[in-house]
C-alpha cells in the first residue's frame, strides 16, 4: 500500500508528546490541588511529623513539581514506584484490575457494534418508517439518560425479576494470557468459567452499551444515506445491480464514520466504565481510580491515567490504520 508507511510514522510520531502532555497535565493537578498528601498517607491528622517529612523526601513532595514529575516519570519507566496507601508496586495495583476494566470495555464494544450497526442500517434503508423513527428515540434516551439510572433499572428487571444474571464476585480463568477474560477462558478451554463471566459481566456491558448504541445507529444510518445517494449508486441502480449488492457497496463505502465511533467508544468505555463498576460493585481499574483519588494516591491516578493515554493513543492509531486501508486517500 503505497504511503501507507509514511503515513503510519507521521501518526506514531504525535504519540511522545501527546502522552507526556497528557501525564503532565495530570500530574500538575494532583500536584497543586490544596491538600497535603504526605501527612494523608502517614496516617491523618495523628501522623507523627517525622514519618510525614519522610514520605516527602521519598516522593518529593517538597520540590518544585517538574522535579516531582521526573521522579514518578523515572519510577514508572523503572516499574519501582510503590504506592504510599496500598504499598505495593503500583503497576501490580493496576494489572491486578486492568484485565477485569479491558474486559467489560471489549464487551461493551461488541455489544455496540452488534445493536447499532443493524438498527442504523435498517433505519437508513426504512427512512422515515416506524423503525427509523424508534432508532431516533432509541438514540435521544441513550445520550440523556444517566447510566447511573439506567444501570439500575436493568438491575431491577435482569437480576431482581427475571434473575438471568448475578451481581455478587466474579470468577477469573486460571491464566491471564490477553488480558480479555472471556477470551482467554475461550483459549484454555474453561466453559463453566466463560458462562460465569457473562453472566456477571453481561448487564453493566449491555448498561454501557446501551448509552453508546444509539448513537452508532443514527451515525450508521446518516453515513449510509449519504452513500445511497451518491452517483455510483444511482448508476449501479440503472444498470440493474440487486439491492443487496448496493447495500453491500454503500455499508463499506459508509464504512469510515462508523470505524471512528466504534474505535473512539472503546477509548470513552475504558474511562466511562468508572461510573458503572462503582454502580455494580465491580473492582476493575475504575474502582481503584476513584479510592486512588479520594486517598490522594498520586502515583495510582498517574500511572494509571497513562496507561489510559497508552491505550487511548493506540486505539487511535488502530483507527488511522483502518482508514488508510479502507480510503486510500487518507495516507496522502
Amino acid at each position: 500500500m503505497p504511503g501507507l508507511g509514511r503515513y503510519l510514522v507521521r501518526r506514531t510520531l504525535t504519540f511522545a508528546p501527546t502522552l507526556i502532555g497528557v501525564t503532565v497535565l495530570t500530574f500538575v493537578i494532583a500536584f497543586i490541588m490544596p491538600a497535603d498528601p504526605a501527612r494523608l498517607w502517614a496516617g491523618g491528622e495523628r501522623a507523627r511529623p517525622e514519618i510525614v517529612e519522610q514520605i516527602r523526601r521519598a516522593y518529593h513532595l517538597d520540590d518544585p513539581w517538574w522535579v516531582a514529575y521526573y521522579f514518578f516519570m523515572r519510577k514508572i519507566i523503572q516499574n519501582t514506584l510503590y504506592s504510599p496507601v496500598t504499598h505495593n508496586p503500583v503497576f501490580n495495583d493496576i494489572m491486578v484490575r486492568f484485565p477485569v476494566t479491558l474486559t467489560i470495555a471489549v464487551l461493551s464494544v461488541l455489544f455496540t457494534a452488534m445493536i447499532g450497526i443493524p438498527l442504523g442500517i435498517v433505519a437508513a434503508l426504512k427512512k422515515d418508517s416506524a423503525i427509523d423513527s424508534f432508532v431516533r428515540i432509541f438514540a435521544l434516551i441513550g445520550y440523556s439518560t444517566p447510566s447511573f439510572w439506567i444501570a439500575y433499572i436493568f438491575m431491577w428487571i435482569f437480576y431482581l425479576e427475571l434473575r438471568w444474571i448475578t451481581i455478587a464476585g466474579y470468577v477469573l480463568p486460571s491464566q491471564i494470557i490477553t488480558g480479555i477474560l472471556f477470551i482467554d477462558a475461550m483459549i484454555l478451554g474453561e466453559w463453566d468459567i466463560l458462562v460465569e463471566i457473562i453472566r456477571r459481566f453481561f448487564l453493566p456491558c449491555f448498561v454501557l452499551a446501551f448509552i453508546s448504541a444509539g448513537g452508532l445507529a443514527r451515525y450508521v444510518r446518516n453515513s449510509m444515506l449519504d452513500v445511497l445517494s451518491a452517483d455510483f449508486i444511482e448508476f449501479a441502480r440503472a444498470k440493474g445491480l440487486p439491492s443487496f449488492h448496493i447495500w453491500r457497496h454503500a455499508l463499506k463505502n459508509s464504512l469510515i464514520p462508523i470505524v471512528t465511533i466504534i474505535g473512539f467508544s472503546f477509548g470513552s468505555m475504558l474511562g466511562g466504565a468508572l461510573i458503572t463498576e462503582t454502580v455494580f460493585g465491580i473492582k476493575g481499574l475504575g474502582n481503584l481510580y476513584v479510592v486512588a483519588i479520594n486517598l490522594l494516591d498520586i502515583p495510582i491516578i498517574v500511572v494509571s491515567t497513562f496507561l489510559m493515554g497508552v491505550i487511548f493513543l493506540l486505539t487511535s492509531l488502530i483507527v488511522d490504520i483502518l482508514y488508510a486501508i479502507i480510503d486510500p486517500r487518507v495516507r496522502l
